[in-house]
């Protein structure tokens, strides 16, 4: 490729595109059309490649495309010589039959190479060296539309009638212009039952000419801008709307809410944006902001304005896709759209609360949860039994968690219970029946309406947290509490029943219920054991519900593989994230501490000498037959290189030890660095397996306390090379 070469353009007129998929129909387009390009040999690998994507157009620009692809020199296999030749070297019948099927004759035969078979029988083969001609731009460029049209995610196809009226078109959005240029010239492709031309169409109603003759493919987004009124470029267009929002809200003293996947969805909608302000009545402002939030966005796709506290306004701005010399009809227009939206929104909110949440739940027995786990109020009641299980684990461990006396359990225990009998009894309001991602917050607000005591609301509406990776945690114990519970009985119930995720289906979420297990226990330093809490949450479930004898099992490694997943997305060596894994420790939160005690005893000069030591000790204690005897017999340690190994274990250990109990990790793994030279020394002199029984019972106890040792805070075999 030469910077002389034309670029080429090439560009789907289609009717409005669905919004939440556009950016991702852009990317693609371009990107399978340019990659297929590329592979044929007309366009350099190292390309510019720039996407387009509007309401009504995905289109890509590929920089330096060649009219033809260079010709490429083929080898092709054609037989083994002793079946293509005969005794006189004169080519066999099946030699050029396979020479007429490849377009040639037996005038190539002087041509042909003879090389031994890559099979690797030693046999000779005929190879035929061929020069295949590089295929045309518009040959290949109709394999590159071909392809990026079938490769679209399109989230669902239309079926459309072309203007012939038989023939049908299955695609996203009909179809109705196709533009193909290199540099000036069109290029005879087709593609949805339509010809390539150079004609498009601009903004629907602010374009300077009904239709739009692009000049070059360089000129493409610059006439549309100036002679179509539309920035064709996603980016451009989404960068628009962002200095447009912040120059509207700074100019009132506001700020506009910060929503990316919104600013993709409005960008998706406009072809030349124009944001403008609004405002609403001052009395809305009386309903829970995040009703009205969540109704200008999902329905309208307006921007509310914050003020600097954070505390929405009664004033927010739209993304028009019109610009007209007087605006005032627009803002009107928007104005009086939003405001049946927010009076729904305060209805909802007044019925709501002349209903308590406790009367509201009995309701919760009449709305099923799952076909084979029973009702939202069977689900209340496991809940409530395994916050409860939590709150007795809480109050019975070593550490104390941050409430000492008995009497402060016993009112996280109340608070727990309450919450847990509550927290989902406003999926029967009438504000989340509209607004269902309200649930948990809604019900907050109803609870401090009421008076409920400190804690219990903040519970109810954090008992769903995190929501997803990076949202925050419960902000109280009692929500903490209610959190854990509700996810592990979602956990417990669902792999019970044999509802596993599978492959990149999850249904459930399940996954993002264990990670969200995990990041409670493990950033909050809760000293709760994982074995101990799916337990728990398995006997929440009556007999009669029969869920699997083994969905404690199957949840252990489940929430091991999912931990394992986020710790190297961490930044976690596998190596590390395995050795501590390995362990399966019980308790989440101190997995950090044992990961950074692996990372400074993987920096000691004796680590990789212990660690292949523990690789071995390891392989030889699988191999025994029976149990590992615990008590070394002094007696018995005939070889001075077992009695020194024994003496350094005993002078060591028990250093190892009290740093392990102290969740000193790292000095634990430090204090065994000493055990390096014994256990070199150990395994240059004396053969484990002894002919006399006792001997070698006495030598497979001293490595097995030496294995036991070495294995407290991490699988030190792991990180062996």
């Amino acid at each position: 490729m030469t910077a002389a070469q034309p670029h080429l353009l090439v560009e789907l007129f289609v009717e409005e595109l669905p919004p939440k998929a556009l950016k991702k129909l852009g990317e693609a387009f371009s990107s399978v059309l340019a990659a297929s390009l590329k592979a044929q040999g007309l366009a350099a690998a190292d390309a510019a490649v720039t996407a387009y994507a509007s309401p009504r157009r995905l289109a890509v620009q590929v920089a330096g495309v060649a009219s033809r692809a260079p010709d490429r020199a083929v080898q092709q296999k054609l037989m083994p010589v002793a079946v293509a030749l005969d005794a006189g070297g004169q080519p066999t019948p099946a030699l050029l039959k396979k020479l007429a099927a490849l377009g040639t004759d037996g005038s190539v035969l002087p041509q042909l190479k003879r090389l031994p078979d890559a099979g690797g029988k030693g046999a000779e083969t005929l190879f035929l060296d061929s020069l295949v001609p590089g295929a045309t731009l518009a040959e290949g460029l109709q394999k590159a539309l071909d392809d990026a049209i079938a490769r679209l995610p399109i989230p669902k196809v239309m079926t459309y009638q072309l203007a012939d009226g038989w023939s049908d078109v299955k695609f996203v959005r009909p179809a109705h212009r196709l533009v193909a240029l290199h540099g000036t010239q069109v290029v005879p492709v087709q593609a949805l039952g339509l010809q390539a031309g150079r004609e498009t169409l601009g903004h629907r109603f602010e374009a300077a000419t009904p239709v739009l003759a692009i000049d070059t493919a360089d000129s493409y987004a610059q006439q549309l801008r100036e002679q179509g009124a539309v920035i064709a470029s996603f980016d451009e267009r989404r960068a628009e709307i962002v200095r447009q929002l912040a120059a509207a809200a700074a100019a009132q003293g506001l700020q506009p809410i910060d929503d990316e996947a919104l600013l993709d969805e409005v960008t998706a909608l406009v072809e030349r944006p124009n944001v403008l302000g609004c405002q609403f009545e001052r009395e809305f402002l009386d309903v829970p902001q995040e009703c009205l939030i969540l109704t200008m966005k999902a329905n309208q796709k307006y921007f509310p304005l914050l003020d600097a506290a954070g505390k929405l306004t009664n004033r927010f701005l739209i993304v028009s896709n019109i610009r007209p010399a007087d605006a005032s009809a627009v803002i009107g227009g928007n104005e009086r759209v939003v405001r049946p939206r927010l009076a729904d929104a305060k209805f909802f909110f007044d019925q709501d609360r002349k209903k308590t949440l406790e009367s509201r739940v009995p309701g919760l027995a009449k709305v099923v949860y799952h076909g084979k786990l029973g009702s939202q109020g069977d689900r209340a009641e496991r809940v409530r039994a395994i916050a409860h299980a939590i709150v007795n684990q809480l109050r019975t461990a070593t550490v104390p968690y941050t409430v000492e006396a008995r009497d402060e359990f016993e009112v996280l225990d109340s608070k727990a219970q309450q919450a847990a009998r509550l927290a989902k009894t406003d999926l029967l309001t009438d504000m989340v029946g509209e607004f269902p991602e309200l649930q948990g917050v809604m019900g907050a607000y109803y609870a401090r309406h009421e008076g409920l005591r400190d804690g219990v609301a903040i519970a109810i509406e954090d008992h769903y947290k995190p929501r997803f990776a990076g949202d925050a945690l419960p902000r109280n114990h009692t929500g903490t509490v209610l959190a854990l519970a509700d996810k592990l009985e979602t956990l417990a119930g669902l792999f019970g029943i044999g509802q596993l995720p599978t492959g990149d289906k999850d249904p459930f979420a399940l996954r993002r219920h264990a990670l969200g297990v995990i990041r409670i226990l493990a950033e909050k330093n809760l000293p709760l054991a994982l074995p101990a809490l799916l337990a728990a949450a398995f006997e929440a479930f009556p007999a009669e519900l029969a869920l699997a004898d083994d969905t404690v099992a199957k949840l252990l490694p489940f929430f091991y593989d999912r931990l394992a997943v986020s710790l190297r997305e961490q930044g976690y060596s596998a190596q590390e994230v395995d050795a501590v894994l390995a362990l399966q420790p019980p308790r989440l939160g101190d997995v950090a501490k044992r990961l950074a005690a692996v990372r400074a005893f993987a920096d000691l000069p004796e680590a990789a000498s212990l660690a292949a030591a523990n690789k071995r000790v390891g392989n030889i204690l699988k191999k025994v037959d029976g149990a590992v005897g615990t008590t070394v017999d002094t007696a018995l340690l005939n070889e001075p290189a077992e009695a020194t190994l024994h003496q350094a274990l005993a002078a060591l250990a028990p250093l190892a030890d009290k740093a392990f109990e102290a969740g000193e990790y790292a000095a634990s793994l430090q204090a065994l660095a000493g055990l390096k030279a014994p256990v070199d020394a150990f395994f240059d002199a004396v053969m484990v397996n002894a002919d006399d029984a006792a001997l070698r019972a006495n030598r497979l106890a001293l490595l097995g306390t030496l294995h036991a040792s070495m294995n407290r805070v991490a699988d030190l075999s792991r990180l062996a090379a």
